[in-house]
């Protein structure tokens, strides 16, 4: 809901800043039409709400929508919503259904098979837009789903401001691009013709943007189970299968002989990688070995 505020906020904002000429004109042009088609203005209400209903004699409501209830199955809740807004003249922007697992185990029930139990919560977060004018029964609709409902607001923003302000902007910048026109073509007023042109591209795309808004309400839906479901599927046991190829004799053996004769060969290319080390060893043994018997001769004359 949020997101299409601050939308809606971006689309105002441009209609008030930003500057167009004669396309900018016939665009803001389209707003006052659209603005003055449901002029012979009545306030109803109904079972909902009188906002989602409202109607002002000359006044023009950009109207949203954001409902958060409990549901007996989100699934079903979801293609019957769906296909209640598509019935209505209106269409699915988002939606996106997901089971958030809460626990999942297995039991085996033979040697063959087994049973894995997940326990499960589904939501679904949904954008709709629906002709303003299906508002409120697209919202009955949607009530007659519930278990319990969360929370639901309706929102109504006057644009009328907004698209008469467009109108006169228009006039006025009509008039500065006529003016522009008749400056003496030189750098500044290729400049000051490109500028307005993409201004007058931003003013379009804000125009058809609140056109848009207004003919189509946008409603955000965030529907769950009140409650933990449970999904009982077989499958296959696989601790028995386990057990089964789990230890063999005759392969480990012939395995571990292969892998003691390549762990000898290892050895022995480690010998061999080493023999300095080896050869200085054998060196260092053989000369203190040497010179042993010469200090026990040293010993033997000293004590005669």
């Amino acid at each position: 809901m949020k997101t299409t505020y601050i939308k809606l906020s971006i689309a105002t904002a441009l209609l008030l800043g930003i500057y167009s000429c004669k396309k900018g004109e016939a665009s803001a042009t389209e707003l006052e039409a659209y603005a003055t088609a449901d002029s012979a203005a009545i306030v109803t209400s109904d079972s909902i709400s009188s906002v989602a209903t409202m109607k002002v004699k000359d006044k023009q409501f950009i109207k949203t929508a954001d409902v958060n209830m409990e549901v007996k199955d989100v699934y079903e809740a979801t293609i019957s919503i769906e296909k209640s807004a598509q019935e209505l003249g209106g269409f699915v922007t988002h939606s996106n259904l997901k089971s958030n697992v809460v626990s999942e185990d297995t039991y085996n029930t033979s040697n063959e098979e087994a049973m894995l139990v997940k326990k499960y919560q589904s939501e679904n977060m949904m954008q709709l837009r629906v002709p303003t004018e299906k508002l409120g029964e697209l919202l009955t609709l949607i009530n007659s789903k519930k278990l319990f409902l969360n929370s639901r607001s309706i929102n109504a923003e006057d644009v009328t401001s907004s698209i008469k302000y467009a109108e006169l902007e228009g006039k006025r910048i009509k008039k500065t691009g006529e003016n522009i026109d008749k400056l003496k073509t030189n750098k500044d007023k290729v400049n000051m013709s490109n500028d307005n042109m993409s201004e007058n591209n931003q003013q379009q795309l804000a125009n058809m943007d609140v056109t848009d808004n207004l003919k189509y309400s946008t409603v955000d839906i965030y529907i769950k189970e009140p409650k933990l479901r449970i999904a009982e599927i077989a499958i296959t046991n696989t601790k028995s299968i386990d057990d089964k190829y789990k230890f063999n004799f005759i392969y480990s053996a012939k395995s571990a002989f292969v892998e003691g004769y390549y762990l000898i060969q290892r050895i022995v290319v480690g010998l061999i990688m080493i023999w300095p080390i080896l050869l200085i060893g054998a060196a260092i043994v053989y000369f203190l070995r040497k010179r042993k018997p010469s200090k026990k001769s040293e010993q033997n004359i000293s004590e005669i």
